[in-house]
């Protein structure tokens, strides 16, 4: 052999020995098969049985698929429907037929059915217990030992027993199996002495060459030396590719540096930032690092069922799992703070208990060991390494690891040179499936290049919890007592260990009904390429840890082997459980590794184990499912892919818009969506959904989050959450229409306010006979199907429902569908009416969520300004109709003692109330058939029973009528009325100070313009419920009695300023007239009609007292650059305390009397960035600039990061205001950088065309250009607020906090289409047709080298993204240059049919084609 290798064992000179021999046994066994085929076949059986290599064949999913925005997996990526197991079948020891269950050849090519595995049998379907297996010993072994890879020969075929499969008996009938080998060609056998003394003759020299053979490389090796030879191509190679292992150097899976110099060692994470070959961000010493969470999407596909999870960078990652919402844990949901110290130990946890042989002829002692991978023990803090006792033979014992953060999976890694052992650790969720999982990837590599491994391994969860109903605050306060519920059930045979069901005997109610609790969670486990063979699960975990309560050594295995923990008794009554896969006793040869993969997730039934262990058990499935989780991904932010000079920033633009997605939730399209591009607007056949919405983390654990683990999952949340994500889905989607514009004004109450919570919309079928024909279409007409059309038609027509909860209600009714589920659910949605679903929660209403509808309408005007009339006219809207009323100041007025004792004051308090006459008037709309509220019961009605309903336009007016008649007692804000602030939900208290917000009055300034520029431009009449006119007329007479005095008052910078007497008095009646129009619940039916002149009239007298108002802001409440002097920067926020009163006889629950005010004097606070941001949208550029310097030099600039903080210094401010008093300076609400805010801004800036300014901003505060030592956390991902320099610690100071799901996501992708698209997209002509203008603001360092110039008259700089999600947009200089407002020369536009048009400018049809998007490839833009 050429000696080109530095290593050799005794273990592989032994091995090279035996396969000689093994290959002289073959040459005998194929001589017996010549002459006695019987014999020949049964050898072929049992070779067939012993452990093979097996290649999956399941490569990643092709990209031409989108299972993202259509239906699920077609059915030529799925096997035949032979290859099921039929779910009613005895589950016998082999669970399930493999994808491949040989070797392939060397020279052989794949058959081609490369096909994912076959989905799971339907969860309702039934099946029977595993049989007890035929062996003696019931429990399945626990161990594995993986033999070196074989030579890829033919050799190695195994006979075919006349089946044409080579595989086992078993496999025969198997038709899933890819490879079936040619059969050995039989001949008659030779019996003559002759033949027989010829076959002894080579099978003698044959052994004498063997012999020899060896003797030579023993020779070899003692004389020559183990340098002398070449590693076997077979140990060469890595055939058992278990998944990521992280290669040479960072970038790569697989690194093997112990990083030996204090450089490498302190190596700076700036932007320099790294990422693996799947796009991931990597972070090195990832435990090492200040702590931080982050989550992954929980994103399953259209047809999958997500878990929610949580993860932090200590330990092995994960900190909390579970089912829906954190009441349904897997694993226990802690606050960040707690899952920082209890991950490394209630979490996933690896014990290796192995050795390594020794060698006596060089003096090595055989070594065992027992070490726990990713242990906090180990950890390489800077501390230590920076010591002076630090040295190589230190560093060695400490293991270089890291965290590679992908959108949709997660990984650690850990390379320990010290026992020559990598591990590697992938998560994801288990994405389309009808069956939720959690899947763990382990992968143990052999780093050693002599020495063989060999291994015992528990990897699991130390802590799992099991399923009982809501646990998670029973945990905490009664954990001890909740444990007696506690049990572990196997659905195995007896002594089985493979498949723990983990459930409480009942749920923890003390009621009267007792219920059962039939659901569990489950483990299931093996190594990858020996997916037949589940490993045993040790759940007990006083087994593992003894009785080291803590958890932190497992003294369980200092005392026994884990075969000996796998031969004993287990105990899981009463107890919280643990869940290891257990391996005993695996070889892993010098360069192999194998992968432990185990599921966790949730199961109905223990009866459904082994229907989930068979299909989960396909081979190869593991891969397969971790590629289509990231191909998910991918094809979600896709939609936003951006490619210029700066990396860093075009993957942070997808981030961004994933996790938009994640606030807002991506729209689909469901129902009769052909590819005309036609629009919801125009065909009510085009259904539009929302999916994959989601709120609450680890560090936002006041979120009561919610991910509904079915599939289309989607989940409730926030308001304004949800509206201010929504805001792009049109300039991505033009598709989506008006449909966020009209469901978010529908949501809109005759008060003026709105539900706090948003859930996805509801879908219901009317009339019967349309449920019939939907029925009979999926089922089919036969008489035999009755039943099943009749259910199915039922199901249709018993109320409201989601696609999700469709399908959960068919699988429990076994209903049997004929048509493809796609297709179903396709035909319901287009003989369906789609309606809006919200949920009022607890008290208050919000002061500031109306604000974000304008933001909908502008986006939607900037793709359809041809339809504004048809938008603001002709669809009819329906009011939100809630059980909740805002109270009359008569009832929530009262007088108490201040927050410190020492004065009396006039607080509001008990801003809303629940009215028992809307709650009875809503429940005559309760389903009988659900017993919940059908949705009608939350519509606006009038007095006959009608749904009353009106236009956009006339809404908006109503909208604007009651946020005009809402303004405080000095004109100036809105008040805060209904019991909560704005934006700022931490100023919690201020709404008890009679407070009011001066950026709602901007935004109801810029809604009134528009109504007025509207409604004269269409000149079109509005109707309004007789109730608004009469509210209109009283506010008019109000304002007629108020004359035309300004009010302005003198500046006083200290003293107090009382609200004059005319001011009072007007207030005092207009409120009287809200409060009035707000005790009718329902409208009387009649109308008051206005004309566009009236309209437009009384609006520009509304604008006029509005503007009186920020006039009195400005001299009462503005702020100088040292906030003491200077009418400079806007007042954001005021008070009012009550100086004169009087007492009304009644009291609130609490004893307080409640009081009527007489006197007011105006309060005022710090600056906030919010009234600077708002301010700006009414301004003109010179204006804004004026503004902008300002506020540079303010209180708000924190000049140590160069960003801009919520507010300046609150340092003396009343703790009445609410819980940001309560937080420390520069965290939080108080004082902090809060990105929302601090993006509103920049946007702003943007949009004043402030180009200069805005760029100097984005490279000082924006991401990813921050510094990324500084913040702690991936720069790829935007956190709600970044400590600020007011912060008392200086290394949190620039500390990313709360990350991902923030309102700053739906600034950026703001800025992005300013930056990348312009203004306004489509716009009409003077002629009145459509034009399309491209006209970006970027800047030269944006643009990078053209990699694809032919010639040198080509423009060799580009800048590239997508349009609408699929139109290939590319911008050429011949330079680098700013783009700042500039219109392209010329655009040369590909179609899809091949053709390319030159243009200079887009106009009427081309522009039409263009916004429907089907028609166009791409678009060139040259400047």
């Amino acid at each position: 052999h050429p000696s080109t290798s530095r290593s050799r064992t005794v273990h592989q000179l032994l091995f090279r020995y035996r396969r000689l021999n093994h290959l002289h046994h073959i040459h005998i066994m194929q001589q017996v098969a010549e002459e006695d085929p019987e014999k020949g076949a049964a050898w072929a059986t049992t070779t067939a049985a012993q452990p093979e290599e097996v290649t999956p064949l399941i490569n990643n999913a092709p990209t031409s698929q989108s299972f993202i925005y259509g239906s699920p997996p077609p059915a030529s990526l799925m096997p035949s429907t032979s290859s099921f197991i039929s779910s009613n079948t005895t589950c016998s020891s082999a669970v399930t037929p493999r994808f491949s269950n040989v070797t392939i050849d060397d020279d052989s090519d794949n058959d081609g059915n490369n096909n994912p595995p076959p989905r799971v049998p339907s969860m309702s379907s039934t099946t029977s217990l595993p049989a007890r297996s035929s062996s003696t010993n019931n429990r399945p072994t626990s161990s594995s030992r993986v033999p070196p890879p074989r030579q890829k020969s033919s050799l190695h075929r195994p006979l075919d027993n006349g089946s044409g499969n080579g595989g086992s008996s078993e496999n025969n009938n198997n038709p899933s199996s890819f490879h079936h080998r040619p059969a050995v060609p039989q001949r008659q056998p030779l019996h003559s002495t002759r033949s027989s003394r010829i076959k002894t003759s080579s099978t003698l020299i044959i052994l004498v060459l063997g012999l020899f053979l060896a003797v030579c490389t023993l020779f070899q090796y003692f004389v020559m030396g183990p340098d002398s030879f070449n590693l076997p191509p077979d140990l060469d190679s890595n055939n058992n590719d278990g998944g990521s292992t992280i290669g040479e150097g960072v970038g790569a899976e697989g690194g093997r540096s112990s990083g030996s110099s204090k450089a490498k060692r302190k190596q700076q994470q700036h932007n320099d930032v790294k990422f693996d070959e799947f796009g991931r961000y990597i972070v090195e010493d990832y435990d090492a690092n200040p702590p931080f969470s982050d989550i992954l999407p929980g994103v399953a596909g259209i047809y999958g069922k997500p878990l929610y999870v949580f993860y932090v960078n200590r330990g092995q990652g994960i900190a909390s799992f579970g089912v829906k919402s954190k009441d349904y844990p897997i694993m226990e949901y802690y606050s960040a703070n707690n899952a920082y110290q209890n991950t490394a130990l209630l979490g996933f946890r690896t014990f290796y208990k192995g050795r390594r042989e020794g060698n006596l002829l060089q003096g090595k002692k055989s070594k065992e060991f027992l070490v726990e991978p990713f242990d906090s023990s180990r950890t390489r803090f800077s501390q230590l390494m920076e010591s002076s006792s630090w040295n190589e033979q230190e560093e060695s014992r400490y293991p270089v690891r890291r965290m590679f953060i992908g959108a949709n999976d997660m990984t650690i890694q850990e390379v320990d040179m010290w026992n020559k052992i990598e591990t590697n650790v992938t998560y994801f969720n288990l994405p389309e499936e009808d069956f939720g999982a959690f899947v763990k990837r382990t992968t143990i590599s052999n780093l050693d290049e002599k020495d063989a491994l060999h291994l015992s391994v528990l990897d699991g969860l130390a802590r799992i919890q099991p399923v009982g109903g809501k646990l998670s605050s029973l945990l905490k306060m009664i954990g001890r007592t909740i444990e007696g519920f506690m049990g572990v059930h196997h659905a195995g045979w007896v002594d089985d260990l493979t498949m723990p069901f983990f459930r409480m005997s009942e749920i923890p109610d003390d009621e009267d009904a007792v219920v059962v609790e039939e659901a569990g969670h489950f483990c299931l486990s093996y190594i990858e390429y020996q997916e037949k063979d589940l490993l045993p699960i040790v759940y007990d975990t006083n087994k593992v840890f003894g009785e080291d309560t803590s958890l932190m050594r497992p003294m369980g295995l200092y005392e026994k082997s884990i075969k000996e923990i796998l031969e004993g008794k287990q105990y899981g009554a009463a107890r919280t459980s643990s869940a290891f896969a257990a391996v005993d006793d695996v070889t892993i040869w010098p360069g192999q590794k194998i992968t432990i993969t185990s599921f966790y997730g949730r199961a109905d039934s223990i009866t459904d184990l082994p229907i989930i262990a068979r299909r989960i058990t396909q081979g190869g499935f593991a891969t397969y499912k971790l590629s289509r989780a990231r191909a998910l991904i991918q094809q979600i932010t896709s939609s936003a892919e951006t490619v210029t000079a700066e990396h860093l920033f075009d993957k942070h633009v997808e981030q961004m818009f994933l996790d938009n997605a994640l606030m807002g939730g991506i729209p689909v399209l469901l129902g009769d969506t052909d590819d005309d591009g036609g629009n919801a607007d125009d065909d009510e056949k085009i259904k539009v959904y929302h999916l994959f919405s989601r709120r609450g983390d680890l560090e936002r654990d006041y979120d009561r989050f919610i991910i509904e683990s079915t599939y289309f999952s989607e989940g409730p949340s926030n308001f304004r959450d949800v509206i201010q994500n929504r805001r792009n889905d049109v300039i991505f989607n033009p598709r989506v229409g008006a449909f966020n514009f009209n469901m978010f004004l529908s949501l809109i109450q005759a008060d003026g306010y709105n539900p706090l919570s948003v859930e996805a919309v509801v879908f219901s079928v009317d009339d019967p006979e349309v449920c019939l024909r939907l029925a009979t279409n999926a089922v089919g007409f036969a008489d035999g199907h009755r039943a099943q059309r009749e259910a199915l038609a039922s199901i249709l027509c018993d109320g409201e429902f989601r696609p999700g909860q469709l399908v959960e209600m068919i699988e429990e009714q076994n209903i049997f569908l004929m048509t493809s589920l796609s297709s179903f659910i396709d035909d319901v949605a287009a003989s369906s009416k789609v309606s809006p679903a919200a949920v009022t929660e607890g008290a208050g209403f919000s002061a500031d969520h109306w604000t974000y509808i304008l933001d909908l309408m502008a986006s939607y005007l900037q793709i359809y300004p041809d339809r504004e009339e048809y938008l603001l006219f002709s669809s009819k809207l329906t009011y939100y109709y809630s059980h909740r009323v805002v109270s009359p100041r008569k009832n929530k007025y009262v007088l108490s003692k201040s927050y410190n004792g020492e004065w009396l004051h006039v607080r509001q308090l008990d801003a809303t109330y629940e009215s028992t006459e809307r709650r009875e008037y809503m429940r005559q709309y309760v389903n009988p058939a659900s017993g919940w509220y059908k949705n009608e019961a939350n519509m606006q009605h009038d007095v006959e029973g009608n749904i009353f309903k009106s236009s956009a336009m006339e809404k908006l007016f109503l909208l604007a009528t009651i946020k005009f008649a809402t303004r405080d007692p000095f004109g100036i804000g809105i008040e805060y009325e209904a019991g909560k602030p704005g934006w700022n939900a931490a100023l919690n208290g201020i709404s008890s100070m009679l407070g009011s917000g001066l950026p709602e009055a901007y935004e109801l300034k810029i809604l009134l313009q528009y109504i007025h520029d509207a409604i004269l431009k269409y000149s079109r009449p509005i109707t309004v419920p007789n109730e608004l006119a009469e509210l209109i007329e009283k506010i008019s007479t109000a304002l007629d009695e108020l004359g035309d005095s300004d009010f302005i008052p003198s500046y006083e910078p200290e003293g107090e300023v009382k609200v004059p007497q005319p001011l009072f008095l007007y207030w005092d009646a207009v409120a009287t007239a809200r409060e009035e129009y707000r005790a009718i619940s329902l409208f009387s039916g009649e109308t008051h009609q206005y004309s566009s002149g009236d309209v437009a009239k009384l609006t520009k007298r509304w604008m006029k007292q509005i503007d009186l108002g920020i006039d009195r802001a400005n001299v009462i409440g503005s702020h100088g650059h040292t906030q003491s002097a200077g009418a400079v920067i806007t007042p954001t926020y005021f008070s009012y305390n009550v100086t004169k009163w009087e007492e009304t006889g009644d009291h609130n629950d609490e004893g307080h009397p409640f009081c009527i005010a007489k006197e007011m004097v105006i309060g005022k606070f710090p600056l906030f960035l919010e009234g600077v941001t708002r301010v700006m949208k009414t301004m003109d550029k010179k204006q804004a600039v004026a503004l902008y310097e300002h506020v540079k030099h303010s209180g708000l600039r924190d000049k140590e990061l160069k960003m801009y903080t919520l507010s300046s210094s609150l340092t003396g401010q009343s703790y009445d205001m609410g819980r940001m008093m309560g937080f420390s300076s520069g965290w939080l609400e108080n004082q902090s950088v809060w990105m929302d805010q601090s993006y509103k801004y920049y946007l702003e800036l943007i949009k004043k065309n402030m180009f200069d300014q805005f760029f100097e901003e984005m490279l000082n505060g924006m991401l990813p250009f921050i510094d990324g030592e500084k913040y702690g956390r991936s720069v790829m991902e935007c956190s709600s607020f970044i400590a600020s320099s007011a912060f008392e610690d200086p290394k949190m100071r620039g500390r990313g906090v709360l990350a991902r799901l923030s309102g700053a996501t739906a600034e950026f992708l703001s800025i992005w289409k300013l930056m990348f698209i312009g203004e306004t997209l489509f716009q009409l002509n003077e002629g009145g047709e459509l034009e399309m203008q491209l006209v970006p603001t970027l800047p030269s360092w944006l643009f990078k080298e053209n990699d694809l110039v032919q010639s040198p008259a080509e423009k060799k700089y580009v800048i590239r993204f997508k349009l609408f999600t699929s139109i290939s947009v590319a911008y050429f200089v011949a330079t680098p240059k700013d783009l700042f407002g500039v219109k392209p020369s010329k655009y040369i536009i590909g179609l899809r049919d091949g053709s390319i048009m030159s243009v200079e400018s887009i106009s009427s049809t081309l522009a039409a084609n263009i916004r429907k998007v089907v028609y166009i490839d791409y678009i060139h833009a040259y400047f």
